[in-house]
């Protein structure tokens, strides 16, 4: 068994959050500096996240791509400050951020984002609809879906409001669609997600 780390005496920035390499310990996140650590996803949650992907995979032009767990730098603080960082179940961005990481290194970004996925968990309620939701709308992040994988599965779409943070329509049972729009408004691509298929065999 692998020791865990020792503890940090400073909050780390989103570079050293990196240096730390692949995660051994569970899924980690950076929160204001701090290293948060959860466990692994329930299987009924990477059931739920998956077929999400598979349904989006189906309809996404070849330009946009989703992505399970990946890290985000949220950009919530100049390079040398506490770090955010944040790992969606699912995170769809476009083609070339992806090839802008490959290639250059690091992390997506913030502004790469055009849809964070959260798949709730009972220990991950207040994380998701609070703190993330708020982290995320700061972040300038466009969409954000939470889904709650209870049976009936719901979805809720958060979008930026006029002012600040994230207006919420209600819970959607059943099917959901929505038009997925870059930040240029040039890509609108619609989507059409069946919510009860993503737990059913």
């Amino acid at each position: 068994m692998t020791a865990f780390p020792q503890p940090f005496t400073r909050p780390l920035t989103v570079d050293e959050y990196l240096a730390l390499g692949e995660d051994e310990f569970g899924r980690s996140e950076l929160q204001g500096g701090s290293l948060v650590v959860s466990p692994s996803p329930s299987m009924r949650r990477s059931r739920v996240a998956r077929r999400l992907a598979w349904q989006l995979e189906d309809q996404l032009p070849l330009v946009v791509e989703a992505f399970p767990d990946i890290d985000v730098d949220l950009q919530l603080e100049p390079s040398d400050g506490p770090g955010w960082v944040r790992r969606p179940d699912l995170l769809i961005t476009t083609t070339a951020a992806y090839e802008r990481v490959v290639e250059g290194g690091g992390i997506a970004r913030a502004s790469d984002v055009l849809v964070a996925v959260e798949v709730v968990s009972p220990g991950s309620k207040r994380v998701d609809h609070v703190a993330k939701h708020n982290e995320y709308a700061d972040a300038g992040i466009m969409r954000y879906w939470i889904v709650d994988p209870d049976d009936p599965v719901t979805l809720i779409d958060c979008q930026p409001a006029d002012g600040l943070g994230y207006q919420d329509a209600g819970a959607v049972t059943g099917v959901f669609t929505t038009e997925i729009v870059d930040r240029s408004g040039t890509l609108r691509i619609p989507v059409r997600i069946d919510l009860d298929a993503l737990l059913r065999r």
